[in-house]
């Protein structure tokens, strides 16, 4: 999964960043509150984690700026204000959850979790007609015939169909999965893209290429 970090506390920021990265998450950290506007404009996330105090802009301000552009993305807010006041505050702009500073990375780590799975929806079986990719197992399967897929081939076709009907970039993908592949390029990309086209493609699921731009998962209508 992909995460956005806001915080502009260097060495918290970093300690986060780097448990979730031992978590295999691919974690985008930025310190103000108009970067975090920018990459929300220019990037796909799955989970938002917001620090309220921000230079710049306010995570609260980046959290109303990001709603009013009609985005579910989850949302959670850190802060060290533990008021009820600030509580309610929080979650009115649209937050998901709230963690109060100091916080241990056991809690934390579970709050991103439950965020994370808030976001896929409540089952976890993604689909694309009758494509159905299990999250927990990471197995494919049509009509319960398994489909044998590389790993990597496997993280490509869920992050595609975690955004069904949306263009996922092609620089994108490759940043999602920089940390989990340092080699990972361009060329593996398409690579990825054509074994998945030749596996998928007698069951009726496209997967189509805005050329310059980046790829989206499709059902062929008869």
């Amino acid at each position: 999964m992909r995460i956005l970090l806001v915080e502009d506390d260097a060495d918290l920021g970093y300690g986060i960043q780097l448990g979730l990265h031992k978590q295999g998450h691919t974690v985008d950290l930025v310190e103000d509150g108009l970067s975090a506007n920018h990459w929300l404009l220019t990037q796909l996330y799955d989970v938002v984690i917001l620090d309220i105090g921000l230079p710049r802009m306010s995570g609260l301000e980046v959290l109303k700026t990001l709603r009013l552009r009609k985005s579910d993305i989850p949302v959670l807010l850190l802060t060290a204000r533990d008021s009820i006041t600030d509580r309610v505050e929080g979650l009115d702009a649209g937050a998901d959850d709230y963690l109060v500073k100091p916080f241990s990375m056991e809690e934390f780590s579970a709050r991103v979790r439950a965020l994370l799975r808030r976001g896929t929806g409540t089952s976890a079986i993604l689909t694309c007609g009758k494509l159905q990719v299990d999250t927990r197992n990471h197995s494919v399967s049509v009509e319960d015939e398994l489909i044998k897929i590389t790993p990597r081939d496997y993280v490509l076709l869920e992050v595609l169909l975690l955004h069904p009907g949306q263009l996922v970039p092609k620089d994108d993908l490759i940043q999602r999965f920089s940390s989990w592949d340092n080699e990972l390029g361009g060329n593996a990309i398409e690579v990825s893209i054509f074994r998945l086209r030749k596996k998928l493609e007698p069951y009726g699921i496209a997967i189509q290429t805005v050329r310059g731009a980046g790829y989206l998962i499709t059902e062929v209508q008869p």
